[in-house]
């Protein structure tokens, strides 16, 4: 966007920027989005070595912040931090999460309780943490990343699916709550992604058999992701609130048809 002056204005110019989990992964790929639409962006993630490496490489608009999600004294400092260093924070992204696979029948309490805690209490902690700072600024926008597997159920999976569906209602009662503080809260929906979490150390083959028979079959890249959560914290979402924004390839539509899919021009079914 021009200014009368000719002036490139960047859509987060000036706009102090959270991403939990930022260190690596899709949260690192948000750090340099907002980073390149001019925000100032504080890294906030219990991955030291990896958050420092990125805020270094990144330059004086990112910090590194050491937040353990679930520590209501961890978002105290992380919120400090990023107004002493940059100003009122405008963009929260809650992106901080870990999945655990194991039937709910042989998931242990400790693992469900430390899925939950991050995944679900950490979203509400971050959100309760940076509203003050937010309705001091006069506005806000907070994107909460949560998962297909918010949509729908995932066997085996059952409490990352719960804290996915908690992150999804609570971001719903979160906008209705601050939409008068003219805060927006949504949420964003991603099938795979090659990330990490998706596919430990190796993404070289990751979740093959799972995206094969998608409507889009084949895994994201943390780039697509990236320029949807941009898009929704910007001012361009600015009558979105609750919503959610799902990019998954069409996986919440069920597996394609192996008939019935045609070629590109000559309408004839093919068989793949």
């Amino acid at each position: 966007m021009d200014n009368s002056n000719g002036k490139v204005i960047k859509r987060f110019d000036k706009r102090t920027v959270i991403i939990t989990g930022g260190a690596r992964g899709l949260g690192a790929s948000m750090v340099r989005g907002f980073v390149t639409e001019g925000a100032n962006v504080v890294i906030a993630d219990v991955l030291e070595r990896e958050g420092l490496a990125l805020a270094d490489e990144l330059g004086d608009k990112v910090i590194f912040s050491l937040l353990d999600v679930t520590s209501e004294k961890d978002w105290t400092a992380t919120i400090a931090a990023a107004e002493n260093t940059f100003g009122s924070i405008s963009v929260l992204v809650n992106n901080a999460a870990i999945v655990h696979f194991e039937p709910i029948a042989e998931t242990e309490p400790v693992a469900w309780r430390k899925v939950i805690d991050i995944n679900l209490t950490g979203t509400y902690l971050g959100i309760r943490a940076v509203v003050p700072s937010m309705r001091k600024a006069g506005s806000g926008s907070i994107v909460n990343i949560s998962a297909a597997a918010g949509m729908t159920g995932m066997w085996g999976a059952g409490a990352y699916v719960a804290s996915k569906w908690g992150g999804r209602g609570l971001t719903k009662t979160a906008a209705l709550e601050l939409g008068q503080d003219n805060i927006r809260v949504n949420s964003i929906h991603p099938g795979a992604v090659r990330t990490h979490m998706a596919s430990g150390l190796d993404t070289s083959g990751i979740a093959a058999p799972e995206v094969k028979d998608l409507a889009i079959p084949r895994i994201a890249e943390p780039d697509e992701i990236t320029r949807l959560a941009l898009f929704v914290a910007s001012d361009e979402a600015s009558f979105s609130t609750g919503s959610e924004f799902v990019a998954d390839g069409g996986y919440l539509l069920g597996p394609a048809p192996v008939f019935g899919r045609t070629t590109a021009g000559n309408g004839k079914a093919i068989k793949q």
